[in-house]
Formats: C-alpha cells, structure tokens, sequence
C-alpha cells in the first residue's frame, strides 16, 4: 500500500503541474509592454485573446500579428536548517502567438487566434533534496480560437468564441526519499502523457461612451481537461518490486480556472493613451484532484487553491507616426495557500515590470518589442501533503525566483 500510495502523489503532482500551475501571461507584444493590459485596448488583432469584441472597432480591414517570447528563469531553494541549497536549471521557454482579424462590414468581424497560455520547464539536479517531489517538468499548451464580434451600435460591440485546447507534459521525480536498487540508483518514475484536449469559450463586451474613453470586460470559461491513458514508466526497480512498479496507465479529469477580465483605457491625447485592467482567476477549482490508476486504485491530492487577483496598469506614448512607446506594471497574486507550496511550481506574489516600443517599418508593417521582468517574494513555505509510510512529511525552505521575459513581433494590415 506504500508503494501504491507513492505512485498515487507521482501522477497527481505530474497532471496537476500540466493543468495551470504555471499560467503564462504572454499573449501578445503590444499589450504585454502595457503591463499585459488589453480588455479595453483597441490597436491590433491581439484582442483576439483581450476581447473579441474589440474586433469592430479596429480601423483596418485586415490586420496580423505574429510574436513570441523568450522564457529565461532563476529558482534557487535553501534550507539553513538541514543545509540544503539548490537552484533549478531551468531550460528557456519559448511561448508563442499569432492573430488574425478581418471586417466583414461595418457591423461584423471575424478573428482567429492561436497562442500558448500554459508552457514552461523546470530541471532540479538529480536527486537534490526535493526530488522524491520533481527533478524535472516540460509542459506546452496550445489554445485555438475563432471568433466573431458583432457591433450593436456604434458604441457597444460584442464578441466570443469556441476555444479548443491540446497539450502534452512530460515529469520525472523519484519515487521516495532514499530507496535506491543494489547499484544504488533511485528509484524514479517517468510520466508522459500527449494529446490531451478540452474546449472552453471566450466572451467579451467593448463599450465606448466617448471616443477617448474605453470600458471592457472579458470572461474565458473554465476548461477540463480529461488525461487519460497516460504512460507511467518506471525505471531502476529492483526485481523484487517489478510486479508493484509495472509500467502502466493513469486517467485524470483536471480544471484550467475560469478568468474575468474588466478594464478602462483612456486616451488622454492623440499621443498619450493609459489604461487598466483587474483580473480575477477562479483557482478554487483546485480544491482537489481524482487519479484513477489502471490497477483499479485512486487517490486524491488536496491543492486547496483560493481565488486570485491582478492589478495591472499600461501607458502607451505615440512619439511620431513610425515610433510608439510602452510601459507598465502589473501586481499577480498567488493562489497558493500555506502548507501546499510545491517545488514544481515555486510561485508566491509577484511584482511584475514591463516595457517596449513598436516600429513602423512601412504603411502594412510594423515591428513590436516587449520585455517583462518578473519578481516573486521570497517565501519560507513547504508541501505538508506528501505521504510516506502512511504519514504526511512535510518538506519546505526558502524560496527565491524571477525571471526575465523579452518577446518580438510583426503586425501587419491594411
């Protein structure tokens, strides 16, 4: 029962990592160097993501952005009390997007968005102090959305769309604090699992009482994602456990949070245009999560998320016709409660810094730059849930990760 109790918090960490542990808010160039502002922007086809209805209200008939971004991150880990120190080597990250939006008429548009909201990787050095939790993760996600945004009248607009998602994961930890086999190898377990796919849905309002003032909001439903038949393999077991540790399948039904979005742009001048979003992302969908094995055993994992909130703020500066200006801030609250901090995902509040700038290279073409430098507070936290000979063992310390974000992309139109 220890054993299988084991392999029941491998699977559940691996599938709860790939579910929204690491939510990266990367949608878009021009609205990330605006502190990832964009319910109530309207300058390109990034609303597809922002607010759909937005669409009516762009200029151009067509318009194309294309962008992605480079994921360098530092995790470091002590505990002064044992003496451990570790930092993660963590591989960089390339999340990327693409829009398209097109004016039917005066009245309808259409748009289609692929993007990247969840992507990332973690690699710990084999058998550091925490491994019987991860030693390394790779997860990607892929959204696809079409949309349609229809204008009621000349300042209310509305808009949504179907989205569908896939996405694969691949984790590897140890199977418990010290076993090894007769070579003196840990015990370890590989999980991989491709193809997993789920639909959710977008809607979104735009209203504009005057010219210069912008009111959106935004909701993005709840998406389940159902894993099922996942590979678990197990390797360095010794012979006298292979029948316990047979390499096999394991089914789990996993919720990415529902997120609303409310924001106000206003442009103070044809040059200076400011804006602000609040988002609200329902993370109490993690309350727990149900692994079915295919030996016919299941376990669950208490995550015990709450609800979180981000602040953000955008200022946009227009120089001249060819060079715009960008910046902002935005605050991200952790949904992470204490007791159920996990190195896969070492995020507590974050203070977040943007910037960038777009170049019209010509009439159709024009060049975007964004950066984003990320802060967590460092945290003295621990997991209190991982068991092992039928008792929870907490494992904890200190905490301390940032990362730096710069990203590139194209817009055209006409």
């Amino acid at each position: 029962m220890k054993k299988l109790m084991l392999l029941a918090v491998v699977l559940l960490t691996t599938v709860y990592t790939y579910a929204g542990g690491y939510r990266v808010a990367l949608q878009g160039n021009r609205q990330l160097a605006m502190g990832h502002t964009g319910v109530a922007v309207i300058n390109s086809s990034e609303l597809v993501f922002f607010n759909p209805a937005g669409l009516t209200f762009l200029n151009q008939e067509f318009t194309a952005s294309v962008g992605a971004n480079a994921i360098f991150t530092n995790i470091s880990f002590q505990n002064e009390q044992f003496g451990w120190s570790t930092e993660a080597d963590n591989p960089i990250a390339t999340p990327f997007n693409a829009y398209a939006a097109y004016k039917i008429n005066d009245w309808a548009s259409v748009g289609f968005g692929v993007y990247t909201p969840y992507g990332s990787g973690v690699e710990y050095p084999t058998n550091w102090e925490g491994s019987h939790l991860i030693n390394d993760i790779s997860l990607s996600a892929i959204f696809f959305q079409p949309t349609l945004s229809i204008k009621i009248n000349e300042r209310l607009s509305i808009g949504g769309g179907p989205i569908y998602a896939t996405g694969n994961v691949n984790f590897n930890r140890n199977l418990d604090r010290s076993t090894t086999n007769t070579e003196g190898e840990r015990l370890n377990v590989t999980i991989d699992q491709s193809g997993i796919s789920a639909w959710g849905y977008n809607l979104g309002m735009m209203f504009r009482p005057t010219t210069d003032f912008t009111l959106g909001i935004n909701y993005r439903s709840e998406i389940t994602m159902d894993a099922k038949d996942g590979k678990a393999d197990f390797q360095n077991i010794p012979s006298s456990l292979q029948s316990v540790y047979a390499d096999g399948t394991f089914d789990a039904t996993l919720p990415l949070p529902a997120e609303l979005s409310v924001g106000f742009a206003y442009e103070i001048n044809p040059r200076w245009l400011v804006a602000f979003d609040f988002n609200r992302v329902y993370w109490n969908a993690y309350e727990a999560l149900d692994v079915k094995f295919s030996n016919g055993l299941e376990s669950l994992n208490p995550r015990n998320y709450k609800n979180s909130s981000v602040y953000r703020f955008g200022v946009q500066y227009k120089a001249n016709e060819r060079f715009t200006l960008r910046g902002g801030y935005y605050f991200d609250e952790s949904p992470v409660q204490s007791g159920y901090f996990a190195p896969e995902t070492p995020r507590n509040d974050s203070n977040n810094f943007t910037g960038g700038f777009t170049l019209r290279l010509s009439q159709r073409l024009a060049l975007d730059a964004s950066f984003l430098y990320i802060h967590f507070d460092e945290i003295d936290e621990s997991y209190n849930h991982y068991q092992e000979n039928g008792q929870n063992v907490p494992f904890g310390g200190t905490y301390k990760n940032n990362a730096f974000i710069p990203g590139l992309g194209i817009t055209y139109g006409f």
